[in-house]
């Protein structure tokens, strides 16, 4: 068995950017600007977006951090959206989800200018990924593919699972792992809560890439031998005994499950470090793109 290792590869694709605009300042040229914005104080959305904060500053990005009261209206955000948007110092922004119940999310997505979106949510950008064309592939499946791709996990050929059908990241990896190419070429079903023999249909997989949202859904009796299982997955399960009140798990029975799958990833320090480190790369790419018009 082989640990895809999401945090070390997302420490070296770090690296790699953060030598790239290392040579952007040599040059004297303006280094990528990433914004986001968090509306409210969701534990966990703080959390994460200070992550990406963080890894701006690794790599040499400027990085604003615009946070909102929980009351914000829809109005309000769309404003501010639309500045971000004429903003040409900003490269590229994020809007964290979830949003506030009075805060329709579909049309802040829509608000959002493509060329902007590096979290890879628009209809045009979606649109794009679809039909292979040159765009921003959202964060979390660029990393997955990324993972894939460092390791030389062969995916030609192979059946490929797909458990969950969010815009996120369910349809876009069934989109991107049936697509021409490396990691592609599979062949892909997408399963979801209302699959009759879902767990026949996963004994069936090659690959299997769950982002269901329920701990240790897959076990170890669902995946067959020498599989390559991509946990998605995480969810903070209340234990009174850690310090924090709670320990993350994944999707997977990562213990039983890696005893049988010849590729896994663990949660945490699997697929969560490596959408950080995509976000950055399409930062980088959305630096690239405003350069070259």
């Amino acid at each position: 068995m082989t640990l895809l290792d999401g945090k070390a590869v997302s420490g070296q694709i770090k690296d790699e950017i953060a030598v790239e605009v290392s040579r952007m300042k040599e040059k004297g040229e303006k280094v990528p600007h990433l914004a986001a914005i968090i509306v409210g104080t969701d534990g966990a959305s703080l959390t994460y977006v200070g992550s990406k904060v963080k890894a701006c500053e690794r790599v040499g990005f400027e990085s604003t951090l615009i946070q909102m009261p929980s009351t914000t209206s829809e109005l309000e955000l769309l404003k501010k959206i639309e500045e971000l948007n004429e903003d040409a110092n900003i490269d590229g922004f994020i809007v964290q989800l979830p949003l506030p119940e009075q805060i329709d999310a579909q049309k802040v997505i829509m608000a959002i200018d493509p060329d902007k979106d590096v979290d890879g949510f628009h209809p045009t950008n979606f649109g794009k990924m679809a039909l292979d064309m040159s765009t921003f592939i959202p964060a979390t499946p660029f990393g997955i593919l990324e993972l894939l791709e460092r390791y030389k996990v062969e995916t030609k050929g192979k059946h490929t699972v797909v458990i969950g059908r969010s815009h996120i990241v369910g349809r876009p990896m069934s989109i991107l792992m049936g697509r021409r190419g490396f990691p592609g070429n599979s062949t892909v079903t997408l399963t979801h809560s209302h699959t009759k023999n879902i767990t026949q249909i996963i004994s069936q997989a090659d690959i299997v890439i769950s982002a269901l949202g329920i701990p240790n859904f897959v076990k170890a009796e669902m995946v067959k031998d020498d599989a390559v299982v991509i946990d998605v997955g995480i969810t903070r399960v209340p234990d009174e005994t850690k310090k924090r009140g709670y320990y993350i798990t994944g999707d997977v029975d990562f213990e039983n499950v890696s005893k049988k799958a010849s590729f896994i990833t663990p949660v945490p320090g699997g697929v969560g470090p490596m959408t950080i480190a995509m976000l950055m790369k399409n930062t980088l790419l959305a630096r690239e793109r405003h350069r070259s018009k």
